[in-house]
């Protein structure tokens, strides 16, 4: 069990050496990670985050990929890490294992469903953690290089930063203390002329017109939402009731599982579901990472004596949105009132889980004591790019946040 010196991090604390020889120069040589209690590691019961689940598993007889290619880059495994039970959760509480503490703000929840491998990180108890939080751009870029076989090739100049100018007023703070600081940075390192902003709900209204079958779902109408991303939101979460049936409602049905306030009444709804819809589901995510990969493209037009032709040039573009909207909720949060940040943080984190465009999250300091982010996406298949732009803009970033936060006092 998780104990007051590790903020409640870990399940489980133990030492894997890297399997390697000590002499080798490798990418993740000196660097330690957890993982989280969702991965198979030989030997080890993997718990999922309930003590049911892992009393009706035995020991894992493999290793997972991911853990494997950790070990395998030179990174010293420190142990297993609390989860949200069967990862359905984005609180980071657990009523078996206990919630692991939010370094910023302990009156607040972490955040889940990776609660203790974040905290790992934020606690500096760990360089890294799975599922993928680091304490630096650098170590970010290293891990997801090792974790995707990425080639190392020179950074990129992104071709232009879209700002999602309708979501961020969805921030319980004044929005400008977040758009500022990656403005800034952009203008500095790269020039303000590749800035621009764009109202994404209106765009993805346009030309994801399937999403007209989930107009008027609960909630979407209600003035802190952009209205087709709410329903963005609504495809998502029916996917994903779909897959959790798939996955686990044997078990659940059978096992009848304890489960934690709010992830019970989830967990059971999914097992419940219906999979009907579940094709306008699958036209949405292809309409919707068709339309922001034209979105985040460049077209130019180029001549010749027979026809005019426009194609694209370059497919290096960056969306910038919010990561989720606001601060995190305090503990002991009544449940229906987390349903209800649960369901505006999805009209945000569904963007990228609908359209498989990669996406990371970067820490902007603290407004009001209290950490902010943004979280910056690009087209599917763009990791490499994506991570090396993340490590290029860090430095100039942490300059920007220390003038914001200085300007804020």
């Amino acid at each position: 069990m998780a104990g007051e010196s590790d903020y409640g991090a870990f399940t489980e604390k133990f030492i894997i050496q890297p399997s390697s020889s000590p002499d080798q120069e490798l990418p993740l040589k000196g660097l330690t990670f957890a993982v989280k209690d969702i991965f198979d590691m030989e030997g080890y019961v993997t718990g999922f985050g309930n003590p049911d689940w892992a009393r009706t598993h035995s020991a894992a007889t493999t290793t997972a990929p991911a853990v494997l290619a950790m070990l395998s880059g030179g990174a010293t495994c420190m142990g297993r890490t609390v989860m949200d039970e069967m990862a359905y959760s984005i609180n980071g509480e657990n009523k078996h294992y206990g919630t692991p503490k939010n370094i910023c703000s302990p009156d607040r929840l972490p955040g889940g469903s990776s609660s203790g491998s974040a905290v790992a990180v934020a606690g500096m108890l760990v360089d890294f953690s799975l599922g993928w939080f680091a304490r630096d751009a650098d170590i970010l870029n290293r891990v997801g290089r090792v974790l995707l076989q990425l080639p190392e090739v020179e950074p990129v100049k992104p071709t232009h930063i879209t700002i999602a100018e309708d979501c961020f007023p969805l921030l319980s703070i004044p929005n400008h203390r977040v758009t500022s600081v990656l403005v800034k940075s952009v203008e500095k390192l790269f020039g303000g002329h590749i800035v621009k902003y764009a109202c994404l709900g209106d765009y993805v209204k346009d030309k994801v017109p399937t999403l007209k079958h989930f107009k008027g779902d609960r909630l979407e109408n209600q003035e802190y939402n952009v209205a087709p991303l709410a329903a963005l939101s609504s495809a998502y979460r029916r996917l994903e009731r779909s897959e959790f049936k798939n996955n686990h409602g044997e078990w659940v049905s059978t096992i009848k599982p304890d489960l934690g306030p709010g992830i019970s009444e989830r967990v059971w709804a999914a097992v419940r579901s219906t999979d009907e819809n579940l094709d306008v589901c699958h036209s949405v995510k292809t309409e919707l990472r068709a339309a922001l990969t034209a979105l985040l493209g460049v077209f130019s037009i180029s001549f010749s004596p027979c026809y005019l032709k426009s194609h694209v040039t370059s497919d290096h573009g960056i969306l910038a949105i919010p990561t989720v909207p606001g601060l995190p909720p305090k503990l002991q949060t009544e449940p229906p009132t987390l349903e209800t940040f649960r369901f505006r943080a999805f009209s945000l984190l569904s963007i990228a889980g609908m359209s498989s465009f990669c996406q990371v999250s970067i820490p902007l300091g603290t407004y009001d004591n209290l950490p902010i982010s943004v979280s910056l996406l690009a087209k599917h298949g763009s990791d490499g790019f994506l991570l090396n732009l993340v490590e290029t803009l860090y430095g100039t970033l942490r300059e920007q946040i220390d003038i914001a936060q200085e300007l804020s006092y």
